[in-house]
């Protein structure tokens, strides 16, 4: 299997670990098992007691069932049985396209989003449209164009909601239409959710899954429950079909996840609220830092992200965006991805969720190293 390298996974391979301001991480700021406990108010003594009482087995090798009912609780309408767990959500990306797509099927995915959602269908030999998602239409779907390229036979189509690097929020109503398009076809809408819940307004956000039968959500405790370091995810489904499938090819490359990692899972999202509710304030309060400063300097622009935690911010310097990010990294410490990760020239990816004032110290620099390019 031939697959394209991974931009935006080599550059934070290479750069991340050294630097001084890390305002490319797209995962709210992390949480320590200690802080997990605090925030919850569950006791960490009795927690670890019965834990570490434990033969360290495979575990429950379809997920353990106190982390399926908590995923449950993310959702409307879906139940255990419809959960498949992964190693984060990237392992359940993967895994989709692993059980589902067979050379010379159609399928469409956005750009920009996450790479996974076009680069690895493409190396199954699949019939890759992509859809581009436009500034002027604040990177939302264009439904005609969408239609245009869903024909019979199309098998799958790839959204990202919120979106993965601009912020962009897709409404009920849009996702319906998307789902009215798959419907024509009876293909399967497959939604990368990592960002979900993290709306800059309060509200139910919208799951595929809960809207339609062949609707797949994606999602993970990495960017809204920041807890990364669990590498633990779900697929989630009403389509027994696609359940049956993904358990099957499950059985070749994954067995079971973690014991602990869903045993600590499982403490997060019982009191998933508690944790939204600290993390939707970071990402509320840092995004008002980041438009100050989108305000403050002439040479940026952006759509102002609607939820998640990243923007695209794009820079009207005639300099490429991998040679921008890397002086701007050598030169101050400051740390974010060139747009060219995403296939977007002239643009660099911020993720704004870190902690405030990392975020503060890290666009100053951004500032410095701008002041004295010019």
């Amino acid at each position: 299997m031939d697959i394209k390298p991974f931009k935006v996974e080599e550059w934070m391979n290479k750069y991340e670990t050294g630097a001084k301001y890390n305002i490319a991480e797209t995962c709210t700021d992390s949480i320590s098992v200690d802080e997990l406990f605090k925030i919850t108010g569950e006791d960490k003594r009795t927690f670890l007691d019965s834990f570490c009482a434990k033969r360290l087995t495979y575990g429950d090798i379809e997920g353990n069932s106190g982390f399926k009912e908590g995923v449950c609780s993310l959702y409307h309408t879906i139940k255990p049985e419809n959960i498949v767990t992964t190693h984060g959500a990237s392992g359940a990306n993967h895994h989709i396209f692993y059980s589902l797509v067979s050379p010379g099927d159609r399928v469409i995915s956005i750009m920009p989003a996450y790479q996974q959602l076009y680069s690895i269908p493409e190396s199954y030999g699949a019939d890759l449209k992509i859809l581009n998602l436009k500034p002027e239409n604040n990177y939302l779907p264009d439904l005609d164009e969408l239609k245009s390229l869903t024909v019979k036979g199309t098998k799958l189509i790839c959204i990202n909601n919120p979106n993965n690097p601009t912020g962009a929020l897709m409404d009920k109503p849009l996702l319906m239409d998307i789902i009215d398009i798959a419907k024509s076809t009876g293909a399967y809408v497959l939604c990368d959710e990592v960002y979900r819940h993290l709306a800059q307004e309060d509200g139910w956000c919208e799951s595929v899954a809960d809207l339609y039968e062949k609707g797949i959500s994606v999602s993970s405790m990495s960017k809204v429950f920041s807890m990364a370091g669990v590498r633990l995810g779900w697929i989630a489904t009403h389509d027994m079909d696609v359940v049956k499938s993904c358990l099957s090819h499950r059985d070749y490359n994954l067995i079971s996840c973690g014991m602990f990692d869903e045993a600590l899972s499982a403490v997060a999202l019982k009191h998933s609220d508690a944790i939204l509710e600290r993390n939707r304030k970071i990402v509320r309060e840092n995004l008002c830092i980041l438009d100050k400063w989108i305000k403050s300097e002439k040479h940026f622009s952006y759509i102002k992200p609607m939820a998640g935690t990243t923007a695209l911010v794009y820079y009207d310097f005639n300099i490429p965006s991998y040679e921008f990010c890397e002086q701007l990294y050598h030169k101050t410490g400051a740390f974010v991805t060139p747009g060219d990760c995403f296939e977007q020239p002239h643009s660099m990816r911020i993720g704004y969720a870190c902690n405030g004032q990392e975020l503060v110290k890290g666009l100053e620099a951004v500032s410095r190293f701008v002041d004295s390019y010019i």
